[in-house]
């Protein structure tokens, strides 16, 4: 945890520096900021029953027949009221979250791209298996992705068990089911939908000539980026690995 919560900051704070807490927030990149506070604020507006957790959910009805739409959206913040199983989840969102977001480069245009299309995906997939809401199986996309990605990072869970990084999504399978006693389809339904983006973006292109088809389009990254010179372009997929052992170097053990 002090890796998670340390760390110098400038400004903010008593006397110009900023507290743990704050500087573990503010180190976040932007897509992964923001998703975690919202994640929190829906756990605490519904504990504080400003909102109930019925208006959150994803119904294809409510959202397409009585034009709900904010349950495109608040279908992924809502984790359950404030628990010990809320922080857990909070955890691992924030810390694989992060570790891709900062992977995938200074601009946020990679990582958001990602997000809209798991985000999409579960949103098709939930009417099949019923799962009303969807944040977990988005949070488990993203331990999928960063787990493959980082094939020889040792992990230790909950100090009692070693294991190399692509047993992490069943690792934690294995202990949802120990915990709730049922299959968790919602972290199988995250692992289908995050090892399609894996193939297509990791081994696809080496299939291929280095065609890769889950790229975000030109038009999204200009959203955030601007108009790319030509050498930014010529350089943009080559950093992409860089990037990915450099996460895979900076990640400490889960402990």
């Amino acid at each position: 945890m002090d890796n998670m919560l340390g760390g110098d900051g400038g400004g903010g704070g008593v006397g110009g520096h900023q507290f743990p807490l704050e500087t573990w927030f503010y180190e976040m990149p932007v897509c992964t900021r923001w998703w975690t506070t919202a994640t929190v604020a829906s756990s605490i507006l519904v504990q504080c029953k400003i909102v109930s957790e019925f208006q959150l959910f994803y119904s294809f009805r409510a959202v397409f027949v009585k034009s709900q739409y904010w349950r495109l959206l608040t279908t992924f913040l809502y984790f359950g009221p404030l628990s010990l199983d809320l922080l857990f989840h909070v955890f691992f969102l924030q810390r694989y979250s992060r570790l891709l977001e900062e992977s995938s480069g200074r601009s946020p245009a990679h990582f958001s791209w990602l997000l809209l299309y798991a985000t999409t995906s579960l949103l098709c997939l939930s009417p099949l298996v019923s799962m009303p809401f969807l944040g977990s199986s988005l949070s488990s996309s993203l331990v999928y992705i960063w787990s493959r990605r980082n094939p020889e990072t040792r992990l230790s869970f909950l100090g009692l068990l070693v294991f190399t990084a692509p047993y992490l999504p069943w690792v934690l399978m294995g202990f949802a089911l120990l915990l709730h006693g049922v299959v968790p389809r919602d972290e199988i339904m995250g692992v289908v939908v995050g090892h399609v983006w894996y193939f297509f973006s990791d081994v696809y292109p080496s299939l291929h000539n280095g065609s890769r088809p889950l790229d975000p389009p030109r038009w999204w990254r200009r959203i955030f980026e601007g108009r790319p010179s030509e050498d930014d372009a010529g350089t943009d997929t080559d950093a992409a690995p860089i990037h990915r052992d450099i996460a895979a170097a900076a990640a400490p053990e889960i402990r």
